[in-house]
């Protein structure tokens, strides 16, 4: 049987031991330890019962109109918190809850004011006064917000006047009304700038946005000058990293005239920011002066290149195909021939602005003082099977480091894809090593149709049967193309749009069955053009030009042409042998000129370039 703690003290004693002092001692402290514990237990507990107590006495006496006992209520606990720490009081949850319950009553009298037009109640004021410093806090924070909507146009003077006649009958408010009511006229003289600058910054037009704000901050004071300072600050840090990466995104795609611009006004908002300043120093080594242009804009137009010409020109190659095309050697040497005669590449959208539907504005041509405008145009990159082993690419691919190539068969039977295949890669390359050949990043226009294929890949339906009649032409078997197959290329296709459109390269309409518009009906081109835009147009992107297969163009009044027009077509390409455009009703027409084989031999090209330093040595054997 176990002994108690008394048996061992009566043993202990009777065996005439000495108790140790510090024993008692340990004892008593333990037995004092455990009557704190449950003394902090009980406190902490009825503390909670206490608080948790307080919310529901609250609310009763405010909804009793007890506003006395309800502020008592709430200073009393803020107190207590308060001798914690300040953050305690601020984040108590019962503090928050007690200044919930007057700010949802609050709120609904400050709404019937303002949308309702509603006067002020003996019961209301009994309210706002007897809330105090709460209602004081939150209808100064009212009167804040309501001076930011007038600034922002969100209300109107008549509807502020109403509210602050109103406001002012709270007592002890007008310390704070009516220094921001002296302010009202100022504020509405500001609200034309405000209003227009917060309407740039919705469009992503920061530094307009904030040069507005600037000019504010240099003629006004009080709310307004705080409101412009805070909102500037505001835009600073979003502006910021975005700006600053597309500027340096820009001097990659030698965008060096847009960066330059960009990044001059980011100097002015942010004088002391090194990064923003070399960046500019690199943009203006890289820009020239601009000036305006007002004589014959170039066009010059090629189809895809010869790349093995052991295999275009050998004796079963179909003769035709000499005609059409160039080589990339001949590409090559036409650039730099273009080069040294002071040509420099420019958007074909830059004469005009299409963002009206109804009419076109001219714009001023605007190049590099001393360079002669030129366009580019690369036609019908649909890669036909047709050609497939007569020496041009079979269609275009991205490399590993996500640039555009072609890719082909050489002569012994091994596929090669490489950047100087085609003439994007080679037009590319070109502007990397002579970057000022070409205006802020500019390189080309692509024209695709519909048959066959795009860029080489079957992506609708409708091309199946072209791509299979293709094959069978050249003794090759039909593929069978399943709508995953479709799918996945117009997936690797809007792939190459993306980075053509990212590297400065734009892209038109060339038909969809390359017809001849001249000569079709009206539901000819609304059905070849409904395809084109459905099938083609819904993966190149919004597109504003047409490159009429073999010049066969329509003229601007035809009601062929206006339903064109009436779909955002408003560039219009045709064939001429010299430079030449006009404006017509809501569109622009440009001639082109067509650089083959043909046109070498027999058409005045020497405006452009001389043929004899151009001419490819295989193309010379095969002609001799």
């Amino acid at each position: 049987m176990r002994k108690s703690i008394t048996d061992n003290i009566f043993e202990t004693v009777s065996n005439k031991k000495p108790v140790s002092f510090l024993y008692w001692v340990s004892i008593g402290l333990c037995v004092a330890v455990l009557l704190f514990s449950v003394f902090v237990f009980i406190y902490i507990d009825k503390s909670k019962e206490s608080k948790a107590s307080i919310i529901p006495a609250f609310e009763t006496a405010l909804n009793e109109g007890r506003y006395e006992d309800a502020l008592e209520m709430y200073r009393k606990l803020h107190d207590e918190l308060i001798q914690k720490s300040d953050s305690e009081a601020k984040n108590d949850e019962n503090m928050i809850k007690m200044e919930n319950l007057v700010y949802e009553k609050a709120v609904t009298i400050e709404n019937k004011i303002r949308y309702e037009r509603y006067e002020l109640k003996t019961e209301d004021l009994k309210f706002l006064n007897g809330m105090g410093e709460i209602t004081y806090s939150h209808l100064s924070n009212w009167l804040n917000s309501l001076c930011e909507d007038f600034l922002l146009g969100n209300i109107e003077k008549p509807d502020v006047t109403f509210i602050f006649n109103e406001i002012t009958k709270v007592d002890n408010i007008s310390a704070v009304a009516s220094p921001l009511w002296r302010e009202v006229d100022s504020i509405e003289r500001a609200r034309g700038i405000v209003q227009a600058a917060e309407s740039e910054y919705n469009e992503g037009d920061y530094i307009s946005a904030v040069q507005q704000y600037n000019s504010l901050l240099d003629d006004s004071e009080g709310f307004v000058y705080n409101f412009a300072d805070r909102r500037v600050g505001e835009i600073k840090d979003i502006m910021y990293q975005p700006m600053l990466e597309k500027c340096e995104h820009m001097l990659a795609r030698y965008q060096y005239y847009s960066a330059e611009e960009i990044l001059s006004n980011l100097a002015v908002i942010f004088p002391d920011d090194t990064r923003i300043s070399n960046d500019l120093i690199i943009a203006t080594e890289k820009t020239s002066p601009v000036v305006d242009y007002y004589g014959n804009v170039e066009v010059i137009c090629v189809r895809q290149l010869i790349v093995d010409t052991e295999l275009a020109f050998d004796i079963n190659y179909v003769s035709g195909n000499e005609d059409i095309y160039l080589t990339t050697n001949e590409f090559s040497r036409i650039l730099e021939e273009l080069y040294a005669k002071n040509y420099v590449l420019v958007d074909a959208e830059a004469l005009v602005d299409t963002s009206n539907e109804d009419y076109l504005v001219e714009c001023n041509l605007r190049v590099p003082e001393g360079k002669k405008p030129l366009i580019i145009i690369i036609e019908n990159l649909d890669y036909s099977m047709r050609n497939y082993g007569n020496g041009t690419c079979e269609k275009l691919v991205l490399n590993d480091q996500e640039q555009v190539c072609g890719q082909y068969v050489n002569a012994s039977g091994q596929e090669v894809v490489s950047r100087s295949a085609e003439a994007i890669g080679i037009l590319d390359m070109f502007v990397e090593e002579h970057p000022d050949f070409s205006f802020n990043g500019v390189k080309g226009v692509i024209t695709v149709c519909g048959y066959e294929s795009c860029f080489g890949y079957v992506i609708s339906e409708d091309e199946i049967d072209d791509r299979n009649f293709a094959l069978n032409a050249i003794g090759r078997p039909s593929e069978d193309i399943t709508a995953q197959d479709i799918e996945a290329n117009k997936n690797t296709v809007s792939q190459i749009v993306s980075t053509l459109k990212d590297t400065g390269w734009k892209f038109a309409s060339s038909t969809y069955g390359n017809i001849n518009a001249e000569g079709a009906t009206m539901d000819e081109i609304v059905s070849d053009t409904e395809k084109w835009t459905s099938q083609i147009g819904s993966v190149l992107g919004t597109t504003h030009m047409i490159v009429y297969p073999n010049g066969n163009y329509i003229k601007g009044t035809d009601p062929r042409a206006e339903y064109l027009k009436g779909l955002g077509f408003r560039i219009f390409f045709g064939i001429g042998p010299n430079p030449y455009y006009t404006y017509g009703i809501n569109y622009l027409y440009y001639d082109r000129t067509l650089v083959n084989g043909a046109n070498m031999r027999d058409a005045d090209l020497s405006r452009l370039f001389d043929v004899y330093k151009v001419y490819d040595e295989a193309r010379v054997k095969k002609l001799e």
